[in-house]
């Protein structure tokens, strides 16, 4: 016993110079930053979603990256010495990667803004947003706004923000003023080809498109297109003799018939040839988002694919959740541009992105404040569009996909691999070797209400379509290199993610 003890103080010297000498400064993330205060641990679970198929084993990350991943049966680990957390049967995947989100910030923060637009993409799952020009003030169509964008987001953000610029009557037209916009580090471009409804982002042609598309390939970043364009509508709506109800979605639906995204598409793929090898915009990429119509112009889509056209195509969780037959009167909250089409159209949506002819999937998360919804009066025709969705496209996609039997694959493939290829994330959207720490953790099975109890950080959760649906998909953590940022309800305590510049 006395030698034991002895023993033990000969050990003490040497125990006060390690604690002396041991830096961790170095070592421990900011308490602030991340709700785990270790910058080297592992992270365990039965279902580890990687590249490979979906594992039982662990990821070791340190310093924020993560620098290895061992199945079950080669992993051996000193839990006394090392950090371990084990999830047990929850999903362990790559965070979710959303390329479309309009979080309004700087100019129009009471619509969103980047710390609850961000808090509540972090409680999603979402450890990357690629933020949309507008609608912020001003929209990001410039070198000078872009740099507002930044100053906006820097230290107020929970999860990483990238950004894409606006592509615009007036740079498309000035290939110097493009030119400035790519190098100050937006991630590609978006363009509209029917009026956006904000003053400073009016809208492109395809001559204006086919002008950017070279400077495109030049700078091998993509253009992101909302493809419809105004068509001779079949008849006249007369609501104000009572023809047409603008509290009836069918009323909205008939002034966005699927021919406008199918007349846009038609123009879009004359233009696409010239991305193939050889072309005179090889290098170039469009992307089509939103798409809402599963039919004709899908098939186009399809085809300049076949052709070898360097052509992608996103949609979004509410085309596959909800049908415009089932819309209530005056229910605003589902009005968005291209709208909600019918049930067999859904079917087709489905069809698609399980066939691959869909790429990926976005959130479109297009807020307001809840005034300009007009919930009161349901005009359809008057109440500004977008669905505000960013917190639940997790749980949305998953549970209107299980009777379809999406896999956690599938998942990684449509939320996370390829909207980092299509930004050029190049150390995200995956769970491997070398890449950023960027992880979600769910439990696939448990269900929840989103009610008035539910704990929605989007700054107005009343205007989202998604409120009163019981959801499958709870989230139980959120990491952003490697900071666990969001846990069981609770953020850091400070934004410390950070603005991406494509360099």
């Amino acid at each position: 016993m006395e030698s034991g003890k002895r023993g033990f103080l000969a050990l003490l010297p040497l125990l006060f110079s390690f604690l002396f000498y041991f830096d961790f400064s170095k070592k421990l993330p900011s308490s602030d930053c991340s709700l785990l205060p270790q910058n080297h641990y592992w992270i365990a679970s039965k279902r580890i979603v990687t590249p490979n198929g979906t594992i039982s084993g662990a990821v070791e990350i340190k310093q924020g990256r993560i620098v290895s991943i061992v199945a079950e049966e080669n992993w051996h680990v000193n839990s006394w010495f090392t950090t371990v957390v084990n999830y047990g049967e929850a999903v362990v995947m790559p965070g979710f990667i959303d390329v479309h989100a309009h979080l309004d910030d700087p100019g129009r923060t009471e619509w969103e803004g980047f710390p609850s637009g961000t808090k509540a993409a972090a409680a999603g799952g979402v450890t990357t947003l690629v933020d949309m020009p507008l609608n912020s003030a001003p929209s990001t169509v410039s070198e000078e706004a872009l740099k507002l964008k930044v100053q906006a987001a820097e230290g107020r953000v929970y999860v990483d923000v990238g950004f894409w610029g606006g592509l615009v009557p007036e740079n498309a037209e000035n290939a110097s003023s493009l030119e400035r916009l790519l190098n100050a580090g937006v991630l590609g471009l978006k363009s509209f080809m029917v009026p956006s409804g904000i003053n400073d982002f009016p809208m492109t042609t395809s001559s204006h498109i086919k002008e950017a598309l070279p400077t495109l390939a030049r700078y091998k970043r993509p253009l992101l297109v909302h493809a419809e364009v105004l068509v001779d509508l079949d008849g006249k709506l007369e609501v104000e003799n009572g023809v047409d109800n603008a509290r009836s979605y069918s009323t909205y639906l008939k002034t966005r018939p699927a021919s406008m995204e199918e007349a846009a598409i038609n123009q879009l793929i004359t233009l696409t040839k010239e991305t193939r090898a050889g072309g005179s915009a090889e290098g170039a990429h469009l992307h089509i988002v939103h798409l809402s119509d599963a039919r004709t112009s899908l098939n186009l889509i399809k085809e300049a694919k076949q052709r070898g056209d360097s052509i992608t195509v996103e949609t979004c969780p509410h085309y596959l959740a909800f049908a415009a037959e089932d819309i209530p009167d005056g229910d605003t909250r589902f009005k968005c541009a291209p709208p909600i089409r019918d049930a067999a159209n859904k079917e087709k949506l489905w069809e698609a992105l399980l066939d691959g002819d869909i790429d990926m999937l976005s959130s479109d998360h297009s807020p307001a404040v809840p005034e300009m919804k007009l919930l009161d009066e349901g005009d359809f025709l008057k109440a500004w569009g977008g669905i505000s969705s960013l917190q639940f496209v997790l749980p949305a996609t998953w549970t209107y996909g299980r009777k379809y039997g999406i896999t956690f694959e599938q998942l990684a493939s449509w939320w996370s691999e390829k909207p980092a290829k299509l930004a050029g994330l190049t150390t995200k959207g995956a769970i491997a070797v070398g890449n950023q720490a960027d992880i979600v953790v769910w439990e696939p099975d448990v269900e929840f209400d989103l009610d008035n109890d539910h704990p929605v950080h989007m700054k107005h959760p009343s205007i989202s379509a998604y409120m009163g649906s019981r959801l499958s998909g709870k989230v139980l953590a959120t990491f952003v290199r490697g900071n666990l940022v969001y846990k069981e309800g609770n953020h850091a305590s400070h934004a410390c993610a950070l603005p991406i510049l494509h360099r």
